[in-house]
Order: C-alpha cells, then structure tokens, then sequence
C-alpha cells in the first residue's frame, strides 16, 4: 500500500500546508451615500488597525463614483489627522475595450508614488455611467509595527469613462516607522455615490 507524502513527509505528521487558507475575521463595513470619505480608523466605531492582526484586508464592492474620470483613492494616517503617511509604490494596468480594439497592458507611471504623501489612486479613469463601479481589494500588512515599512497590495477591476475594462494591480510600502491607525478612501474628484468596503483581519489558520 502507497503512503500518501507531501515533502516527503507523510499526511500524519504535517501540521499545515503552506498557502494554506488564513482565519479571516469580518471588523467593520462601512457603505458611501454621496460620501466625500470612507474612514477606518482604529479605536473608533469599532474598527480595529492595530497588532491584533499581522495582516487587514479592504474589500471594495461596487464603488460608483459621482465624477466621470476620477480616481478612487487611498490614504494612510501615520499619527496627527491627515493621511500623509510617505508612500513609494508601482502600478501596472491592463485594459480592455467592450468592442475589443485597444487592449494592452504597461505600467502606468502617472499612477505611481516615490516618498509621496498624496493619496494613491487605485484605479484609472473611473466612469460615472449607472452600470460603470470598481471592485477589488487591498491588503495592509503589519500596520502596527513601528520598526518596519508597512506594505500594501491592491488590485481592482473598474469599467472605465470610454467603455474600458482596467484591471489595476498596485504595490507599495508606507516608508514610516510611526504605526498606521487609519486608512481612507475617497475619489479624486466628487464624493463615492455608492459602493461598499468591508474591512476584516487575517491570521494564520
């Protein structure tokens, strides 16, 4: 009779497989109604952002802008009560037209960060149609440390001002010491019309 390895280890004596999925724990929903702003800031409304957990993901569903052409936005508050937090980061793209001429793919220069403290866009060119919105996610790694810079990992599908789909795929550190105790979203231009992002907390399994 064969035994069943992994690594050359057989099934009894593995205690968890790497990749294996993460506890994730739902924290805080927060829905846009003509918001300028959606805030998660810890300590307030319930919201956690702090060592409780090693890794927090936003969860962006339908995001529908009030602007055609704006930016969906994030921003990360280092201490004080702006979002300044130093930010270095790339941001690469693909798109698609609906009448399939135009797709490419390239890193899009005008949406990345080098020690910036504006907001990072998210997506490109948002469309305000009835049927045009975003949805995605961002991951923030160890918010609370105050040794390290805090990585972040977004990607995103938004339909796009000229009928495009984009997909967004943007990386980035936060270059502070300082811990991070709040994250925002908003557009770049307008309020957030309508949309949802859900926060929750992920630790190993």
């Amino acid at each position: 009779m064969s035994i069943v390895t992994y690594n050359n280890r057989s099934i009894a004596n593995i205690s968890a497989i790497p990749g294996a999925a993460k506890s994730l724990t739902h924290i805080k929903t927060l829905t846009a109604s003509s918001s300028a702003t959606l805030s998660f800031v810890d300590g307030s409304d319930d919201v956690v952002l702090d060592s409780t957990y090693p890794i927090y993901k936003f969860e962006f569903i339908n995001i529908h802008g009030a602007t055609d052409g704006a930016q969906f936005q994030v921003g990360f508050r280092d201490g004080g009560t702006d979002y300044d937090a130093t930010k270095t980061s790339t941001f690469f793209r693909g798109q698609n037209r609906e009448d399939g001429n135009g797709g490419s793919t390239g890193y899009e220069a005008s949406g990345d960060l080098a020690q910036g403290t504006g907001f990072q866009n998210l997506t490109q060119d948002l469309g305000n149609d009835n049927d045009q919105n975003l949805s995605g996610y961002l991951h923030l790694f160890n918010p609370a440390s105050t040794t390290f810079v805090k990585h972040f990992i977004a990607e995103s599908n938004s339909s796009a001002s000229n009928d495009r789909s984009f997909n967004n795929f943007i990386a980035g550190y936060c270059n502070v010491t300082a811990a991070i105790d709040a994250v925002q979203f908003k557009m770049s231009s307008g309020n957030i019309d309508a949309g949802t992002i859900k926060l929750y907390g992920l630790k190993d399994s």
